[in-house]
């Protein structure tokens, strides 16, 4: 019995149309099925060889991503916030909150080693610190933002150098264990810069605007200019220097723009920080309103050097990092009080365009028992300087120091023992910053109060040490900063500040207050499960 094939594999027979027909001529009209068929064959042939070709020398993916996260439950049975202290200065482990990074980058046209091809890449980053279940935040993209978004174009004009527009930042490295950039330059800036590498010396210079990162919604033109030069010696050494001058030019009748207010001569740096210009003025001046001093436009600069020396390869030392800046901040824009029900604005260059910053680090990475013990020593300091404010206890009057040492014992391949210990001083220039007890929030210098706000608290100096230890696995093997790592740590601090450290509770000592302090909190404990990683 004949089976019916053509149902399953086929259409059902129908009536050819006139293509098939042609196709199925007899015998005399076969020479243009052969032309046809041999011409298919012919333009397959063409069209696979080239793909052939292609995809046997494997392109280079033009899209590439790297990024870092960090992520931690810490739970804090002391009442805070998770972070054992208040911020970096004794390194950033346990100290900082979560974090994630993402830079992507795309090669529109593909870098080819080895010769001086043009090349064209675009580059943007993605980063901010919030986490469900781990910040208030709870993850919000509000807590992200994109900090980088950049063209480079190499080999164009001339070769060995990148030209680059957009976001230019640009830093000579970092101190890992603090995690801390003090040589870095164009943070803020959006412009184009130019530079030129070659075996021994790299040498950027760049020029834009900062006027947004540093204004905000009162953006005011700052132009930028600087650059940084990188020397690699000889072979384990290197030196390096940098610096950028922000300056804002003024532009009468714009309100954003930098000003000065002609202040009389009583009127000083004290009226200003407890906002009662206004006020002194008109008791000197009754019933002269209309004649407050008005602004006049004009001009605002500031600056940022920066330096870098790295060296290693000498004995147990692989590699150290020292960086160094000396910046002055660019000055404020104006401030607003009222007085009798009027508004007075006030602008401050005058008054802000005189504070000072020396920030610097070191960071050694040491093999103290080849692949069985390594340590990696921090050291951070900083003097800041208010040539304009005299008077008032801050933290832009202070000198601060502090040490870190990490070590970490390979007692597997990937199941490592870490322990970290640091100690730090905190010094305000200008009298009492901190409070030692929790009934000192109004007492000061001699225990007397200072109710007016120059002073706070009762001691000037802070000292913070701490302690963490715990086990860490490092899947990929051994190095401190091997990563991903895995981490359960226990973590204590003791402070000469009462409550030193993220917390909620109250300050007042009001008799009534249901939640009113009634001891000292000098210790700090929490317990961590984190992870860490570069992809």
């Amino acid at each position: 019995m004949p089976t019916r094939r053509h149902h399953l594999l086929s259409p059902s027979p129908a009536r050819p149309g006139p293509a098939a027909a042609l196709w199925r001529a007899p015998s005399n009209g076969g020479w243009l099925r052969s032309a046809l068929l041999l011409t298919l064959a012919a333009l397959t042939m063409l069209t696979a060889w080239p793909a052939q070709e292609v995809q046997a020398q494997a392109p280079q993916d033009r899209f590439s991503a790297a990024g870092y996260l960090r992520v931690a439950a810490r739970p804090d049975l002391d009442g805070g916030w998770g972070q054992l202290g208040l911020w970096n200065i004794n390194g950033r482990l346990l100290n900082e909150g979560p974090y994630a990074l993402l830079d992507l980058r795309l090669d529109a046209l593909p870098y080819k080693p080895d010769t001086n091809n043009t090349w064209a890449r675009i580059g943007a980053r993605i980063e901010g610190g919030s986490l469900l279940g781990a910040d208030p935040q709870n993850g919000s993209l509000e807590a992200f933002r994109l900090t980088q978004l950049y063209v480079q174009a190499g080999n164009v004009l001339f070769e060995d150098v990148t030209f680059q527009f957009g976001t230019l930042y640009s830093l000579f490295g970092d101190l890992g264990l603090y995690d801390l950039r003090p040589a870095e330059i164009f943070f803020n800036t959006l412009g184009m810069s130019a530079t030129w590498t070659s075996d021994k010396v790299d040498i950027m210079v760049g020029v834009g605007d900062s006027g947004y990162p540093l204004r905000g919604d009162q953006y005011s033109t700052i132009l930028t200019v600087g650059g940084t030069a990188k020397w690699r010696v000889v072979n384990g050494l290197e030196l390096g220097v940098g610096g950028e001058f922000f300056f804002e030019p003024s532009v009468r009748g714009n309100r954003f723009g930098p000003h000065r207010t002609i202040l009389p001569a009583n009127i000083t740096y004290e009226d200003f920080f407890r906002g009662r210009i206004a006020q002194r003025f008109l008791e000197e001046n009754p019933n002269r309103e209309d004649e407050f001093p008005r602004p006049q436009p004009v001009g605002a600069d500031s600056f940022k050097l920066i330096g870098y020396l790295g060296f290693g390869g000498l004995g147990p030392l692989r590699w150290n990092n020292f960086f160094i800046n000396f910046q002055r901040r660019h000055p404020d824009n104006f401030t607003i009080e009222n007085f009798q029900g009027r508004d007075y604005r006030i602008y401050t260059k005058e008054l802000t365009d005189q504070r000072f910053e020396i920030n610097g680090g070191n960071e050694m990475q040491l093999t103290v028992i080849p692949g069985v013990l390594d340590a990696a020593w921090g050291m951070l300091f900083g003097i800041h300087f208010d040539e304009d404010d005299t008077v008032v206890a801050s933290e832009r009057n202070r000198v601060y120091y502090s040490t870190v040492l990490r070590s970490q014992l390979y007692m597997t391949p990937t199941l490592h023992f870490l322990a970290e210990g640091s100690i730090a001083r905190e010094e305000s220039t200008q009298g009492n910053l901190w409070r030692a007890h929790h009934d000192s929030v109004f007492s000061s210098t001699n225990g007397l109060a200072d109710s007016e706000g120059l002073e706070f608290g009762d001691i000037y100096q802070r000292d913070t040490w701490q302690l963490k230890g715990g086990l860490v696995i490092n899947p990929t093997g051994m190095g401190i900063f091997t990563r991903p790592s895995l981490r359960l740590l226990y973590g204590i601090q003791r402070s000469n500040m009462h409550n030193a450290y993220g917390n909620s509770f109250i300050e007042t000592l009001d008799e009534f207050d249901e939640f009113r302090e009634t001891q000292d909190r000098h210790w700090h404990q929490v317990i961590s499960f984190e992870a860490e990683a570069w992809f």
